[in-house]
C-alpha cells in the first residue's frame, strides 16, 4: 500500500490506476449513500478520486488510509449536494426529537440495500443530514457548520428525514401484511 501511495505522489498513472481499482467500489457505497442516483453517486465518486489524486500529499502515513479516504468521499459528496442546491431555501424550523423508534420487526428484517434505497428517496438536504448524523456520526453542530444551516435545522430534517423512513416502513409492513393474509 505504502509505495501505491508514493507513486501517486508521484504522479504515476499506473499507481493512480491500481488505487482507483482498489478502491472504487468503497468509496462508490459512501457517495451513493448521499446521492440519490447511482450515475450521479459515480460523478461524485470520480471527482472525489480527483480531489484524492491532487491532495494526496496531505495524507498523514500515520493515519489510516481508508479512513483518510473516507472523508474526502464524504466532502466530496457534502460538495455536490452545495453546488446541486446552492440556490435552494432550506427554511429553519423550531427544534424537534432526536429520537427514532420503530417498534417493528420491520427494521431488522430490511436489508442494507432496501435501507439505502429508502434513504436515496429522501429529499437532499434530509437525505444529507441523515447520513452525516446518523451512518456518519456527526453532531448537529458541525452538520450546521458543514452545510451552514443552523442546528434547529439540522436537527428538524433529521426528525423530518426519520418521519420519511417510519411511513416508508409502515408501507412496507402493510404491503407484507396485504400479501400474507
Amino acid at each position: 500500500m505504502h509505495a501505491l501511495i508514493v507513486g501517486c505522489k508521484r504522479h504515476d498513472r499506473e499507481s493512480q490506476r491500481q488505487l482507483y481499482i482498489q478502491y472504487y467500489g468503497y468509496c462508490f457505497s459512501i457517495c451513493l449513500r448521499y446521492c440519490r442516483t447511482a450515475e450521479e453517486a459515480k460523478e461524485v465518486t470520480n471527482d472525489g478520486f480527483m480531489k484524492i489524486f491532487q491532495k494526496i500529499d496531505q495524507y498523514k502515513p500515520d493515519t489510516s488510509f481508508k479512513a483518510w479516504i473516507r472523508r474526502v468521499m464524504i466532502n466530496a459528496s457534502i460538495d455536490h449536494y452545495r453546488k446541486e442546491n446552492k440556490h435552494y431555501y432550506q427554511q429553519a424550523v423550531d427544534e424537534v426529537s432526536d429520537r427514532f423508534s420503530v417498534r417493528s420487526t420491520a427494521v431488522e428484517e430490511l436489508s442494507h440495500k432496501e435501507l439505502m434505497a429508502m434513504v436515496q428517496c429522501l429529499t437532499p438536504a434530509y437525505r444529507m443530514v441523515f447520513n452525516l448524523y446518523a451512518i456518519d456520526g456527526y453532531t448537529h453542530e458541525e452538520i450546521g457548520v458543514i452545510l451552514g444551516i443552523s442546528t434547529g435545522t439540522s436537527k428538524s430534517n433529521l426528525a423530518k428525514a426519520r418521519g420519511r423512513l417510519r411511513n416508508m416502513l409502515e408501507k412496507m409492513k402493510e404491503r407484507a401484511y396485504a400479501k400474507s393474509v
